[in-house]
């Protein structure tokens, strides 16, 4: 399998143009030349529906706009506390370590071409340059390791809040399977985030109630469980409230992903995150024909 290049994301030629002092990058007297154009594994996604499209990111600029929508998803309606050196730099952006190593799925609005969903997805051969993934941060992955090769893990999933309807998912859906189909992987690892206020519950009741729903119809096999290293104390919460799932972990459902195990508890995101495994050898027929056209 050939391994994709490290991404780098060279500022945009139109936002250059329309800045006149950024980072110290003076507007050029001459035109810009066109910027070089990203390998195919980045340009595609011809995925329009329902006033929406997805895009692969190309430049910087594209991914400082997926990170200002994490950063008032996670820090405006989560409440996490975003504090690292990179989101010093840049106020009201998310961003970490990870991200350099990441490929950016961006969804945009067509009407108003603002970023209104988007996903990371990091590679096996960025995680192995990295040292790890983000998911190995909050879980005890080691059965998993047989499947690495051909894993890609998706991070930092959201939606803006006036678009969380089922095309933005599916479009997501549908740019992510066609690029695990065209680079020939066959596993998405990540962490489902569950806030710790959700539907009008608060105190990790949710989370609790959520996780012992779901361990009774998509949880993994045994040799595919992981193991939180700092567990929600689930047997501490209520688990007996009817509280429907977040619309990503619902999406996530109903494309065959299973539950690996129990929620960690991650205080800086102020949510519960549940481990999330989805094969393309378990997407359902009629999502597989709809994605992948088999």
């Amino acid at each position: 399998m050939k391994e994709l290049p490290t991404p780098t994301f060279p500022l945009s030629p139109a936002f250059l143009m329309r800045s006149t002092n950024f980072l110290g990058i003076t507007r050029p007297t001459e035109p810009l030349q066109e910027a070089p154009s990203r390998p195919e594994s980045r340009t595609l996604v011809p995925e329009s529906a329902n006033g929406i499209t997805a895009v692969w990111a190309r430049h910087l600029d594209e991914v400082r706009e997926a990170q200002r929508l994490r950063f008032d998803i996670f820090a405006g309606e989560m409440g996490a506390r975003l504090e690292t050196v990179a989101s010093k730099a840049y106020p009201d952006h998310d961003i970490d370590m990870f991200d350099d190593f990441c490929e950016h799925l961006l969804v945009r609005s067509n009407a108003t071409g603002a970023v209104v969903g988007t996903y990371r997805v990091l590679t096996p051969a960025q995680a192995r340059r990295m040292g790890t993934t983000y998911t190995d941060t909050e879980f005890d992955l080691t059965r998993l390791r047989s499947m690495r090769e051909r894993m890609v893990e998706l991070g930092r999933s959201c939606v803006h809040r006036d678009h969380r309807h089922g095309g933005v998912i599916m479009a997501l859906g549908g740019a992510l399977f066609e690029f695990m189909v065209r680079n020939r992987f066959e596993t998405m690892i990540g962490c489902a985030s569950i806030p710790m206020s959700h539907n009008g519950v608060s105190g990790g009741d949710a989370a609790a109630s959520i996780w012992s729903r779901l361990s009774k119809t998509h949880l993994a096999s045994i040799e595919h469980q992981v193991f939180p290293r700092c567990a929600l104390p689930v047997e501490q919460l209520d688990s007996t409230l009817s509280v429907e799932p977040p619309a990503l972990i619902k999406g996530y459902l109903r494309l065959g992903a299973k539950v690996l195990g129990p929620p960690a508890w991650d205080p800086a995101f102020n949510s519960a995150d549940l481990p999330i495994m989805a094969r393309l050898e378990d997407l359902p027929a009629r999502y597989r024909k709809h994605f992948l056209g088999t």
